[in-house]
């Protein structure tokens, strides 16, 4: 495929800065021929032999996952989760992690990890699909989401926006954010938060517990990864109710496990999307059941690749999303320049 637009992911600027996971072939530190990015879009330049189901010339979204197809996760459904993870000789491939990804004008796909962009989507909105799909997939593939439960979002970031969008689409009901930046707290309620609660200013827990009658939410997503917001979340999920671990925490955390377990709580981790839940989470986005587009704001062309990394990075200007685009770019000699 012709790449046309790619994402910058948080994981994207640390397999950067911190060397190439451990799963790619060659091993660390930065295995230089390993090219990274994961949420990426183009179209379709070429067909391998017997593939029918695309033609030349369509627009494609790329979802990162595409499992060895053989073992049990992968029978599943659960190709996220792939045993052969990292294997490639077993036919598993994980875009940006285990195989490279996005950062190019050109990539090879395999056609399980392939939706098509509607007309009426941007490259840019189609480079979402995936963080919009692993917020799908955490809340009804692996949580189960019924209409009508509450759901709370700890952590104003790409997912954490996103996961408040699908959440309300999906007929959530209250819908609650968390975090400490009133900028991004805002862009959650355009989305359909019902409540935000900046925890510099506010006692989380108490206010959940407050707008849930007393009983705490159904579902808590937590997308912060620290040893503070973990134990928020913990404390603000109902009896039986579910956590959905979205973030990487950089440390070890104390947390309280007796209160989980007293409790009948389930806490269950998520990594990337899975179940097809990209295609899902496209058909939403194209029916404008929600606008992921909310969480972009700022694109650079592929020559100013840099530039766009320390946006990311630096969060230069508010900055949530940033789109790279290649269509028009040059040679890609000059990005890494």
């Amino acid at each position: 495929m012709r790449i046309d637009a790619v994402a910058i992911c948080a994981t994207d600027l640390e397999i950067i800065h911190a060397g190439s996971p451990a799963s790619i072939q060659g091993g660390l530190p930065f295995n230089k021929n390993f090219t990274p990015g994961h949420e990426y879009m183009g179209t379709v330049a070429a067909l391998g032999p017997e593939v029918d189901e695309f033609r030349i010339g369509e627009r494609i979204s790329v979802e990162i996952h595409a499992g060895c197809g053989q073992c049990k996760r992968c029978r599943q459904g659960m190709y996220t989760s792939c045993l052969n993870y990292g294997k490639p000789e077993k036919g598993h491939r994980a875009n940006g992690f285990t195989t490279d990804g996005g950062f190019a004008e050109y990539a090879v796909n395999h056609i399980n990890t392939l939706a098509r962009v509607p007309d009426s989507m941007s490259d840019a909105e189609a480079t979402l699909v995936v963080t919009a799909g692993t917020s799908m997939y955490g809340l009804t593939e692996l949580g189960g989401l019924v209409a009508g439960e509450s759901v709370v979002v700890i952590g104003p970031g790409p997912i954490g926006l996103l996961a408040v969008a699908v959440a309300k689409a999906l007929g959530a009901s209250p819908v609650i954010l968390t975090g400490t930046r009133n900028k991004r707290l805002a862009i959650g309620q355009e989305p359909g938060a019902d409540r935000v609660i900046n925890i510099n200013d506010e006692d989380a827990v108490a206010v959940v517990k407050q707008l849930t009658g007393g009983i705490g939410a159904d579902y808590v997503v937590e997308c912060a990864g620290t040893e503070a917001t973990l134990n928020q979340a913990i404390h603000m999920t109902n009896r039986g109710g579910k956590i959905c671990l979205a973030a990487f925490p950089h440390e070890a955390a104390t947390l309280d496990i007796a209160h989980l377990v007293r409790n009948n709580i389930y806490a269950y981790g998520i990594r990337g999307e899975g179940r097809s839940a990209t295609r899902r989470a496209m058909e939403l986005m194209a029916a404008k059941r929600f606008d992921a587009t909310r969480i972009h704001t700022h694109t650079f062309p592929l020559a100013d690749l840099p530039t766009a990394l320390r946006y990311a990075r630096d969060r230069v200007d508010d900055a949530i999303k940033v789109v790279v685009t290649t269509r028009k770019a040059g040679a890609i000699a000059r990005a890494a320049e």
